[in-house]
């Protein structure tokens, strides 16, 4: 039977459709990378390990323990990582892995006589072992992935899929291309694993390139095709003014667009101009959420209750035009209804209620709001007020904390929270009396931002 998106989708992304495989979500990152830890334990014939950041701290470690007694077993241990974005990560880590028996490479250096190549880096984070299992998503190799029980530290939210099938094949083809790109080729009987079918589940592997825009022109269809619900879970969210127009779109049309984002993000620049895109987000009826746990850092699109997208690529210019990237989009009931659930246990940590429940105190009009992040009651009117909007316009002064709200209301960080007809966003504190000065000049530089060349983008993580 003919499936005339399918084949667009396959023409978009540049990828046939790959069926048998088994898809298992990982939502904590801990378990993550617990299960990649225990996936290279148990090679007998090849690790490859591609990843943006790998860091040389505990968690950094970890793995170099694994890859060490790996490579000590004869196991061929290849490592692959971004220059730019492990240059953190000291010249003893990578000796001690090349010491080892580890071949490692770093994916376009940073002095190199191609300078417009530092502009393309390797964002990818994947794990191959034997040919026959693979790890796909946005995890890094790093503490802040793993957490800290014992100070307390929460991991970062992100998402992993684990792979078996032969869409794995097609995931280590990927890896080989860019190995070579950084030196000479894997050797032939890396690349000639033959899994057999596990699963059920639809799989395309999408290799983003630079100007190639697989992953764009994918997320693009995906978006204009929705029908009953297109839920986005972003960590850095700047989308082209194409994709955005297809948000509002959808929305417009009826469907059940939200929007998942980071409240407090690593790069606080670019959370800031996601922020100013709200506007225009929330008058076509998207619903935006901002994350109020740990960094999120998960990316993740699904579509009605047949597309599931998992993977490495964010929603901005860099990633979606000037990065190496992988994604996998699947055809898996399994996948979509583990994404839908995990997007509905997240909505407690982040979305506002209505109204209070109970009358907050009032503030005095000529009171002065504190800096932001401040705590505690000042001199001048107590705490820092913000003020609580519904669909009709309608407000009043409150303040934030626990006084009056329940936990989970989205406010124990100091934000605000404003309503737009069924929308439901949490916005930070601002000055009444600034407000719309900062906000006309916020759009204004959005605008020139969103629209400038994809140098000037961020990669994120």
């Amino acid at each position: 039977m003919s499936d005339p998106l399918g084949l667009a989708i396959d023409r978009a992304a540049g990828a046939r459709p790959i069926e048998g495989n088994t898809l298992e979500h990982h939502p904590d990152s801990a378990v993550a990378l617990a299960t990649m830890l225990t996936d290279m334990a148990a090679a007998r014939q090849w690790i490859h390990l591609e990843n943006y950041i790998i860091r040389d701290d505990h968690t950094g470690q970890r793995f170099a323990d694994v890859l060490m007694e790996r490579a000590a077993a004869k196991v061929r241990v290849r490592v692959l990582y971004d220059a730019l974005g492990s240059i953190g990560t000291s010249r003893r880590f990578w000796r001690r892995l090349r010491q080892a028996g580890v071949e490692v490479r770093g994916f376009h250096p940073l002095l190199s006589l191609r300078p417009l190549e530092v502009l393309k880096r390797d964002h990818r984070k994947l794990l191959v072992t034997d040919g026959h299992t693979a790890m796909i998503g946005g995890l890094c190799i790093g503490d802040e992935w793993a957490g800290d029980p014992a100070r307390g530290r929460q991991p970062w939210r992100d998402t992993m899929v684990r792979v078996c099938g032969p869409a794995v094949t097609s995931l280590d083809a990927a890896f080989g291309r860019l190995w070579q790109r950084a030196g000479d080729p894997l050797p032939a009987d890396e690349l000639d694993a033959d899994p057999e079918e596990c699963g059920t589940s639809s799989v395309r592997v999408v290799a983003g390139a630079p100007s190639r825009a697989h992953i764009y022109r994918s997320v693009q269809l995906l978006a204009a095709s929705a029908a009953e619900r297109l839920w986005v879970t972003d960590a850095y969210l700047l989308a082209p003014p194409p994709l955005y127009a297809a948000l509002l779109d959808a929305a417009k049309a009826g469907v059940d667009v939200r929007v998942l984002v980071p409240g407090a993000s690593d790069l606080p620049v670019l959370r800031n101009f996601t922020r100013v895109g709200y506007r225009d987000l929330l008058r076509a009826g998207v619903r935006v959420y901002e994350w109020q746990g740990p960094m999120l850092h998960a990316k993740t699109l699904l579509v009605d209750r047949r597309w599931g997208r998992v993977g490495s690529s964010n929603l901005n210019v860099s990633s979606l035009l000037t990065n190496y990237e992988m994604d996998l989009i699947a055809e898996c009931q399994e996948l979509t209804e583990a994404l839908a659930a995990q997007f509905r246990r997240d909505l407690p940590r982040v979305q506002p209620r209505d109204r209070p429940r109970a009358a907050a105190s009032e503030t005095p009009a000529t009171a002065r709001p504190r800096a932001r992040g401040a705590t505690g009651t000042g001199t001048r009117g107590g705490p820092q007020a913000f003020r609580v909007r519904d669909g009709r316009g309608g407000g009043r002064r409150a303040a934030p904390g626990r006084r009056g709200f329940a936990p989970g209301d989205g406010v124990d960080r100091g934000l605000g929270v404003r309503r737009h007809r069924r929308a439901a966003v949490v916005l930070p504190p601002c000055d009444e009396h600034h407000h719309r000065r900062r906000c006309v000049l916020a759009r204004v530089v959005f605008r020139v931002v969103r629209d400038a060349a994809p140098a000037l983008a961020a990669n994120g993580r």
